[in-house]
């Protein structure tokens, strides 16, 4: 793998300030510092020449630092530098934050109504929990073996620990028996925390949700149960009740967890990077190093193709989990009635959506037609002919355009209720919050398509549903018919930039019933990468247990292994595809944990990574070993996955939206020895594997083609080596997105282009943040949109007018005759989207240009390029503008007389 390292400098000067529209934001004049070697973080502080304020002590075993804060935001990057100058300072890094995860809440129920229940757990102990069944998991319980003794750190909001099926308390000898706040419940990313030793989870939820899927308790109504119950949990809060969180604070997390004796530490967090080399990934990969495994889900950023790796997920030795859609869609139901022409239709169940000021009153339902199977039902205005609806309650199906849209569309015929019917497996809330609109619910498809016939026939039929805090609740579990198993639309794909093999596998992550905060309604079904990981964190726990080793690498390559290539689908029922599906959206496939515990053939490595054309790497050794007591003879395959294009048509720069066009072509392989192989008992025979990339790609596509190494053994062992390259040159793929990267200004939230030889009237320098001016000025705004990641982008200020002697000198660099750089670039490890920089006149090296004319000549790093290369990057500038400074106010004097006394 070819690879440039970016100068310290350059990690120094990092944009701090800009505005993201899609990439991790980042905390205006705040910095990581890593130390050379560790040193009092206070004394450290009173060396800074610059004012300086202390956001968070991070000196660990594995990493010696501190997070800091510059009093002036306009000249920190010059602070950054001066500080990464100082001799026992060895890296600096701008602090950037990463929202909590993204995933679905489908629906929320307390205990309640539990003899409605159709419970998972029988009564002979059996685990029929699906997405145990899925993965293996349920095996383990049925053989008693259960995690005990190993202890998971999770990273996240926290956890009700007072939860009775997560133990009732926190501290020795409780289920959740170490951990704490790290950041307290005002934190929101951008403030500093204030942390305590208690890690309740009160306000958000996600953390709950993921603590049950790793190990809570037979105790509740719903048949939850964790996957490996005898685990013992640490838990690190690292987000407050609203907001982000700072990588500052995560690497704390993870270093704590890691000293505080983690075996496994899990974390449902992340961003979009697709790089390895930032300080969050970087921390994390040492850990792994130091032999605790790291997992960390994939992201929920399927929809955006190819490409979109997640930190830190995406670090070296870093283990991340993608999600499939579970077998079963299971619903926490509220309770209600209906009637038909008066008389009593039965009970039915619904998920109260937002508003949810259902009263209880009896309301006529209102179709929008009676097609149960029209994909856009009530997309559309109503027909002039519609009457008054504020009487109704309006059925509208699921599908094509947006709840609010149909919402709105309701409501603009005097509509208070809206009840949707799903146009799949079971239900999901609904938030649709438009003026005028009192309720909206969601119900099945079944229940619609009832209702929707008793309707046409010239029914009335009349629904109850009462108000969200009296309705009892129950589980209704319906079988996922349509995408059950296969991988979820919503999983992120990789591979990084680098081009390294990610995710690495997969467990269910779709429609998950776990547990829940107490004041949230006690249990919920979610669904993300978020729900996957921790069942995964679960089986590396139950592996342990059965395997007797903690080594990261022998877990992730013996679960690798043995996991389950999946075929592809898109997501629509009846779209599966022959085409197993590609490496970057599965990894290695399906766990199945069993099989990985008990696997007497080991490989040595979990995926093969062959790179691109112009650094194809051909060759490739791995080991088999055989533990097993016998002689085994092995037959090596190749089972080749689908081949995804990055592009839609060679004149696209931005990769396609999934789903992306899949061919059938894959490598072909020769193996050395040839044939089948005979491994005597207890020893190990080194695989030579020669790869010949696929002919018949269009490489402008960027097509990135996988497949997998079968090693099928005479005793029943079925193993594969998961391997991935790409048929192009990621040199060659444009990275800066010229037409969309343009000059805006600063009051303007559309970032739309300003038309050339604006004036742009800014503060006094070094004013800029004062209050008189900062929300009265308009200042450029460089808005930069990237096409690829990019891991270096430069912001060069070209004067366009002349300027008296004395002022300033220009100096070429890389091929641009520039004054520097506007002081928030370079901006560096930038996955593909957009950000927004507001430029106030100053450079780089702190110091302000003069009134004038100018252009900003925009530079992004090509992917594998040389920074020190002019060569190497995409460039465009800005319309030409010009800047003035406002005159600070006068100050008023004050005339004194002398006066006798």
């Amino acid at each position: 793998m070819v690879r440039f390292t970016l100068s310290a400098a350059l990690l120094a000067a990092a944009a701090l300030a800009r505005a993201n529209l899609s990439a991790p934001q980042t905390v205006p004049g705040a910095f990581i510092v890593e130390y050379e070697e560790d040193q009092d973080t206070g004394s450290f502080i009173n060396s800074i020449d610059d004012d300086a304020s202390l956001r968070k002590d991070l000196r660990y075993k594995l990493f010696k630092g501190a997070s800091i804060q510059f009093t002036n935001v306009e000249k920190s990057e010059d602070a950054a530098a001066k500080v990464l100058a100082m001799p026992k300072v060895k890296n600096v890094w701008p602090l950037r934050r990463y929202p909590l995860p993204q995933h679905t809440v489908h629906s929320t129920g307390s205990a309640v109504a539990a003899e409605m229940v159709k419970r998972q757990l029988q009564g002979n102990g059996t685990d029929t929990f699906s997405p145990h069944l899925q993965t293996q998991v349920n095996k383990f319980r049925d053989a008693g073996i259960t995690g005990q003794g190993i202890k998971i750190g999770v990273v996240d909001t926290g956890t009700d620990y007072l939860h009775p099926s997560l133990g009732g308390c926190f501290g020795p000898g409780c289920l959740v028996s170490y951990g704490r706040d790290i950041v307290g419940d005002g934190y929101d990313g951008s403030n500093t925390p204030v942390p305590d030793a208690d890690p309740m989870d009160t306000c958000q939820g996600h953390g709950t949700h993921v603590a049950g899927i790793i190990a809570a308790q037979s105790n509740n109504p719903y048949g939850i149960i964790g996957a490996a119950q005898g685990v013992t949990l640490g838990s690190y809060r690292v987000f407050g009740c609203q907001g982000d969180v700072g990588n500052d604070v995560l690497i704390a997390a993870f270093n704590q967890a890691y000293e505080d004796g983690s075996d496994i530490i899990s974390a449902s967090i992340g961003g979009p990077s697709g790089w390895s080399d930032d300080p969050w990934s970087t921390v994390v990969s040492r850990i792994v190093k130091n032999g605790v495994p790291c997992l960390i889900s994939a992201g929920n950023e399927g929809d955006l193709g190819l490409f979109y790796a997640s930190t830190a997920a995406n670090g070296r030795g870093v283990t991340a989990i993608g999600s499939i859609d579970n077998t079963l869609s299971p619903a926490l139901l509220n309770n209600a009635s209906f009637t038909v022409n008066g008389a009593a239709g039965g009970s039915f169940g619904f998920t109260p959506g937002s508003p949810a000021l259902w009263t209880g009153a009896s309301i006529p339902l209102y179709p929008i037609g009676f097609d149960t199977t029209d994909p856009a039902n009530g997309c559309d205005p109503y027909p002039a002919s519609t009457p008054d609806l504020s009487g109704y309650a309006v059925l509208v199906r699921r599908g094509t355009c947006t709840f609010v849209q149909k919402v709105q569309n309701a409501v603009a015929k005097g509509a208070k209720y809206v009840v949707f019917y799903n146009n799949v497996a079971g239900t999901t809330a609904v938030s649709a919050s438009v003026a005028g609109i009192s309720g909206v619910a969601m119900v099945t498809a079944e229940q619609g398509a009832t209702w929707i016939k008793d309707l046409q026939a010239g029914s009335k039929v009349s629904v109850s549903l009462p108000n969200t805090a009296s309705a009892t609740k129950f589980l209704a579990n319906f079988e996922n018919t349509g995408t059950a198993g296969f991988l979820s639309t919503y999983t992120s794909w990789g591979p990084t930039f680098d081009l390294e093999v990610k995710p690495q596998f997969s467990t269910p992550g779709g429609m998950i019933l776990s547990t829940y905060p107490r004041n949230q309604g006690s249990y919920g079904v979610l669904s993300g990468t978020s729900m996957a990981c921790p069942l995964a964190a679960g089986i590396y726990a139950l592996v342990m247990n059965v395997r007797g080793t903690k080594d990261p690498r022998v877990l992730e390559n013996v679960i690798s292994a043995t996991s389950k290539p999946n075929f592809f689908q898109t997501g629509a029922t009846g779209s599966t595809s022959k085409l197993l599906a590609p490496i970057p959206q599965q990894g290695g496939g399906t766990v199945q944990a069993w099989d990985a515990a008990h696997a007497t053939t080991l490989l040595s490595v979990s995926s093969l990574a062959l790179n691109d054309t112009n650094h194809f790497v051909a060759k490739h050794e791995f080991s088999i070993s055989n533990t097993a007591k016998t002689s085994i003879t092995y037959a090596l395959g190749n089972t080749g996955a689908a081949t995804a294009y990055t592009l839609a048509t060679e004149g696209d720069i931005t990769p396609a939206p999934f789903p992306n066009a899949l061919v059938a072509n894959y490598a072909s392989i020769a193996f050395s020895p040839s044939g089948n192989i005979t491994i005597p008992a207890g020893q190990r025979k080194i695989i030579t594997v020669t790869f010949t990339p696929p002919a018949g790609l269009n490489p402008k596509l960027l097509p990135v083609y996988s497949g997998y190494i079968t090693v099928n053994g005479t005793d029943g062992a079925a193993l594969s080596l998961p391997y991935m390259g790409v048929a192009g040159s990621m040199k060659s793929v444009a990275v800066l997105d010229k037409s969309q990267t343009h000059l805006s200004q600063s009051n303007d939230r559309t970032f739309a282009p300003v038309a050339s030889n604006q004036t742009f009237t800014l503060a006094p320098p070094g004013h800029a943040n004062d209050t008189l001016y900062r929300n009265r000025t308009i200042a450029p705004q460089v808005v930069v949109m990237l096409a690829m990641g990019s891991a270096l982008v430069r912001g060069e200020v070209v004067p366009l007018s002349n300027y008296t002697s004395g002022q300033a000198n220009t100096t070429v660099v890389l091929g641009t005759n520039t004054l520097g750089q506007v002081n928030e670039f370079p901006v560096l490890l930038n996955p593909r989207g957009d950000f927004a920089v507001r430029w106030e006149g100053q450079l780089d090296d702190g110091s302000y240009v003069p009134a004038g004319r100018y252009k900003i000549v925009i530079k992004a790093l090509k992917i594998f390029g040389n920074p020190e290369k002019a060569e190497d990057y995409e460039s465009t500038e800005t319309v030409p503008f010009s800047i003035t400074y406002a005159a600070l106010p006068r100050r008023r004097s004050v005339r004194t007389s002398k006066r006798s006394v």
